[in-house]
């Protein structure tokens, strides 16, 4: 089997080539190959079992003013990806966001729910999931996935540790509600799905469990041996951004149990195992 990571130089991409350690992997980033160029895709993609797509548009506030970069990158070029992979003979795993639901749900969103984006960007990761399913819908995989952390790149808990170093406290929105991911427990989830080769279609990548912005802060400063009481709570009223949040960002796991797969480990427990790869935490 040979494997190729696209955004392989990010954040999960970063942890996709280590949960693929011993395995033939290549690894390629925005400079390598450009998702928007349909050709360029079609010629990276040859040859190749399983096409893993980290690659995606994500400056959320961003893209509320340039939605057209966006799409390129996030529909387009997750299209430009599915044909590839199609004309391969290649599974396609496709990572995607809670971002194409509307954060209005009071219960965990199922894999089958509606999609209903508020802003740019959840347009057009949404739409990037409609087109891997038309161009590609007997060999792919779609991962949704929220709030996440990891060692290779810049994240939440990373930024709540440099405002530890800098401030008496910090203020966090306590009225949103998701679940934390640690990115190397979402590729080795991604790689068990591929290996366990279930049937295609969309599945829910996130720890287990929930936990309010201001829950996971102070789950950080704890961990790095900080007082958990420097973490102060406030509403999204207090932090305006261009792009609306969803108020809840709960995804359900009930795919992973119809492929006899088990569901990723709770957030908390992640973050506690996880934590020595950050600056600054202590043994």
């Amino acid at each position: 089997m040979r494997y190729l990571i696209v955004g392989g130089r990010g954040m999960l991409g970063s942890d996709l080539a280590v949960a693929l350690s011993g395995r033939d992997v290549t690894v390629v980033g925005s400079a390598d190959v450009d998702v928007t160029d349909r050709a360029a895709v079609l010629a990276a993609t040859d040859g190749f079992d399983v096409v893993l797509n980290a690659a995606a548009y994500t400056k959320v506030d961003d893209a509320e003013t340039h939605e057209a970069d966006a799409m390129a990158v996030n529909a387009a070029g997750a299209e430009n990806l599915a044909i590839a992979a199609r004309e391969a003979g290649a599974v396609l795993v496709h990572v995607s966001t809670d971002y194409v639901f509307d954060g209005s749900a009071t219960s965990p969103y199922a894999e089958t729910q509606p999609l209903a984006p508020l802003g740019a960007y959840g347009r057009s990761k949404a739409e990037g999931e409609r087109r891997v399913l038309t161009a590609h819908p007997d060999g792919s995989y779609i991962v949704r996935t929220a709030w996440l952390y990891g060692e290779h790149g810049p994240n939440f808990a990373r930024t709540m540790l440099s405002l530890a170093a800098s401030r008496p406290t910090v203020s966090v929105v306590d009225d949103q509600l998701g679940q934390p991911t640690w990115t190397l427990d979402l590729a080795r989830q991604i790689v068990a799905l591929v290996d366990a080769a279930p049937s295609f279609g969309v599945y829910h990548g996130t720890n287990s469990g929930s936990a309010t912005w201001f829950d996971f802060a102070r789950a950080v400063f704890e961990v790095a041996g900080l007082d958990p009481e420097r973490v102060l709570p406030t509403t999204s009223a207090a932090f305006v951004r261009p792009a609306p949040r969803p108020a809840y960002s709960v995804l359900g796991h009930d795919a992973w149990a119809a492929a006899g797969i088990p569901e990723m480990r709770s957030w908390r427990a992640a973050i506690e195992h996880s934590f020595l790869a950050f600056p600054g935490a202590v043994p």
